[in-house]
């Protein structure tokens, strides 16, 4: 059965507005279930949890119910490898603090200059505090590519933790993570893997990356804001006593949560991931098994689309693409017009409907490595619910700027 991309279409408000939304990177609009799921929950009231009443039963219901859809997501084992925070960011620095705490001088950790600046900067900060030395990996800037040896080649036996991005947020090019966290088993390293724009575009299963940490984040998959996961195998969480406050919980994942949760968001996460589940109507069998389906059928659906896209640029002499993945890769353009600042360009888009962004989209060590600078350049990316006229506006429009 072909992918309905208009049938999901007419399932997110934001789309009605005419125009093109090629932004996705930076964050995906919602459908209306997840609307609908945010304000039920404020609407009929909810209470902190731990308490008898109906409100704040109510409110433990929607965290396990978004633990459970997160480890479906990601193909976590339980839900209780599921921990929730405000953002990756946040997230990543919460677990850098607690994974440092035993660094000490001549230990390694390995970054990639590929990465989000969320999953390089709170390693690096780490390591200077602990006087552990970083080592930067280096990747391809000619095809955006992170070949896997050039992650391996510098963990040794002093290499405590390796960080590595699953998908580049800024290039879509996609390293070979399950040879990365391979080889930082064998060393005795742990790995943290940043699937914030992996998992989007992706099914996603973290026992076969080896990941022993994924992170990611629900804005970037039709969630809301203000809920983000780390998802890991028990014993890896287990393992880490992070500083909290006496009276929160001692068990996992809750002693990772600062705070009370946002339990109008995590409502929106369930939400989001069961319609994930249901972009493929064919599919059956349970949530997960839903998921994997529909997971294929949006792959297949963007990679038509970015075929489309990657084409059609390659056509236009006066657009200059930086960074061409010659593996697999997600649906992400990264593009300049010389003569054009990145942001007169987006803003040229702009003015014809077509919602693109610009900037070094905090990849801040890959933006220097590609000698773009601080401003970076124009970034277009498709999602589940782009179509093929999203694409052919954006070309069109590019092609007055010749």
């Amino acid at each position: 059965m072909a992918f309905d991309v208009e049938k999901v279409r007419a399932q997110y408000p934001a789309l009605s507005d005419g125009r093109s939304w090629l932004d996705a990177a930076g964050g995906t609009q919602v459908p209306q279930a997840v609307i609908d799921a945010v304000s039920e929950v404020l609407r009929r009231g909810v209470s902190n949890v731990g308490g008898t009443f109906e409100s704040s039963k109510r409110a433990g219901a929607v965290v396990a119910e978004a633990r459970s859809a997160v480890a479906d997501l990601t193909g976590a084992p339980a839900p209780e490898c599921v921990v929730f925070g405000p953002s990756m960011t946040a997230l990543t620095y919460r677990f850098a603090g607690v994974l440092a705490a035993g660094w000490q001088p001549g230990d390694e950790v390995v970054v990639t200059k590929l990465d989000h600046d969320s999953n390089v900067r709170p390693w690096v900060q780490h390591a200077q505090r602990a006087g552990a030395t970083v080592r930067f990996a280096e990747f391809d800037p000619g095809t955006g590519e992170l070949p896997a040896e050039r992650v391996t080649e510098l963990i040794g036996e002093r290499t405590r933790l390796v960080a590595v991005t699953a998908a580049s947020n800024l290039l879509g090019s996609i390293p070979d993570v399950a040879a990365i966290t391979r080889r930082a088993r064998e060393a005795g390293a742990i790995s943290y893997v940043d699937g914030v724009q992996h998992c989007p575009h992706a099914e996603v299963r973290v026992a076969e990356l080896g990941a022993d940490y994924y992170a990611t984040s629900a804005y970037k998959w039709a969630g809301p804001h203000l809920a983000a996961v780390v998802a890991a195998d028990p014993w890896s969480l287990e393992m880490l006593n992070p500083d909290k406050l006496l009276p929160a919980p001692d068990e996992i994942p809750a002693r990772f949560e600062l705070g009370t949760a946002s339990f109008e968001a995590l409502a929106g996460v369930t939400a989001a991931v069961e319609h994930l589940a249901g972009l493929d109507p064919a599919a059956t069998g349970d949530r997960r098994e839903r998921l994997g389906a529909s997971r294929r059928a949006v792959v297949a659906h963007e990679e038509e689309l970015a075929t489309m896209l990657f084409d059609g640029l390659a056509e236009l002499s006066h657009v200059h693409r930086i960074g061409a993945p010659s593996g697999k890769c997600t649906p992400i353009a990264l593009f300049s017009v010389p003569g054009r600042s990145p942001e007169a360009v987006a803003g040229f888009l702009g003015e014809r409907g077509v919602n693109v962004s610009f900037g070094h989209a905090y990849a801040w060590e890959a933006v220097d490595a590609l000698g773009l600078g601080k401003e970076g350049a124009v970034r277009a990316t498709l999602c589940h619910y782009t179509d093929a006229g999203d694409v052919r506006r954006l070309l069109g429009a590019l092609a007055e700027l010749a």
